[in-house]
C-alpha cells in the first residue's frame, strides 16, 4: 500500500471508484474533473497500482482561518473493513496540518458516517433547516447572477462565522448550480427532473414559493441557515480553532 497526490493517468480509476461508491453520471464526472479536480487537493491509497480509497477536498475560510472541506470519501468495496480510510484520513490530516490549515469539514450522510467520523474525532457544528414549498401564484422577481456576484452578496446575509467557499470551490459550484437574487433574497440551486433543490436560499422565506413558480418547477427543496439538521462536521488541527457558525454548500 501506498499513498499519493494521483498522476493524471490515475483518471479512469478515480472515475470508475467514485461511479462505485456514488453512481454519478458521467456528465457529473465530466464537469467535476474539468472544474473540481486537483490533484494537490486529492489523496489515495493504491494497492497493486490500483485505487482503492481516496478522498478530496477544497479549501474555504473561515474567520481569517483555512479549512479544508473533505468530500467525495470512498474505499473500493473490496478493501472495506481493513481501515484503509482511518489511515488515508490520518495521513490527510498531518498533510494539512503541515500545510497550514486550521481544521476540517465534512458532511456525512447517513447516521452510521456520523457514529463513524464522531470515532475520529469529529463532532456537529453547524446545523440547517430544510423547507418543501409549492409554487406560489405569482412568481416571483428574481434577477440571475453571477457565482462571484452571488458570493459577494451572501456576506450580508451570513452570520458571522460562517464558511467561505475558496476560488476552486467556486469554480465547481458554478458549473452546478445557478445564482439569483431578488428583494430581500439569494438562492443558489438547479432545477432537476422539474423540481428545484436550492443548495442554500438566505433572506425572506416567503419567496420561496415565487421563486419556484419563477423557474417553472413542480415543487421546491430549499436549505437555509437554521437549527434541525445537523449538517457540517468538524475536525480542529490546531488548539485555538472553533468551527465555522454555517456551513452551506455540500457535494450530496
Amino acid at each position: 500500500m501506498r499513498l499519493e497526490h494521483p498522476a493524471p493517468s490515475r483518471t479512469p480509476q478515480l472515475r470508475k471508484l467514485w461511479k462505485e461508491a456514488f453512481g454519478d453520471s458521467d456528465d457529473f464526472l465530466d464537469r467535476f474533473f474539468q472544474y473540481g479536480f486537483d490533484p494537490k487537493r486529492c489523496r489515495c491509497m493504491v494497492e497493486a497500482d490500483t485505487v482503492v480509497s481516496v478522498l478530496y477536498w477544497f479549501e474555504g475560510s473561515c474567520r481569517g482561518q483555512r479549512f479544508a472541506y473533505l468530500y467525495a470519501v470512498a474505499t473500493a468495496a473490496s478493501h472495506r473493513g481493513r481501515g484503509l480510510f482511518t489511515a488515508l484520513l490520518e495521513d490527510v490530516r498531518q498533510l494539512l496540518t503541515r500545510e497550514g490549515f486550521h481544521g476540517i469539514l465534512l458532511v456525512p450522510e447517513t447516521e452510521g458516517l456520523c457514529r463513524m467520523y464522531g470515532k475520529l474525532g469529529f463532532s456537529p457544528c453547524t446545523a440547517v433547516d430544510c423547507h418543501k414549498v409549492s409554487p406560489a401564484e405569482k412568481p416571483a422577481a428574481l434577477q440571475e447572477i453571477s457565482g462571484e456576484t452571488y458570493m459577494d452578496l451572501r456576506r450580508g446575509f451570513l452570520p458571522e462565522g460562517a464558511f467561505d467557499p475558496g476560488r476552486e470551490m467556486l469554480s465547481f459550484l458554478a458549473c452546478l448550480y445557478r445564482f439569483y437574487r431578488g428583494e430581500g433574497w439569494l438562492a443558489a440551486g438547479q432545477t432537476y427532473e422539474g423540481k428545484l433543490v436550492c443548495q442554500e436560499f438566505l433572506g425572506d422565506g416567503r419567496a420561496m414559493g415565487g421563486l419556484v413558480r419563477a423557474l417553472g418547477a413542480s415543487a421546491g427543496e430549499f436549505r437555509t441557515p437554521g437549527s434541525t439538521r445537523p449538517f457540517a462536521w468538524f475536525l480542529p488541527l490546531r488548539e485555538d480553532c472553533g468551527g465555522p457558525a454555517y456551513f452551506a454548500f455540500a457535494m450530496d
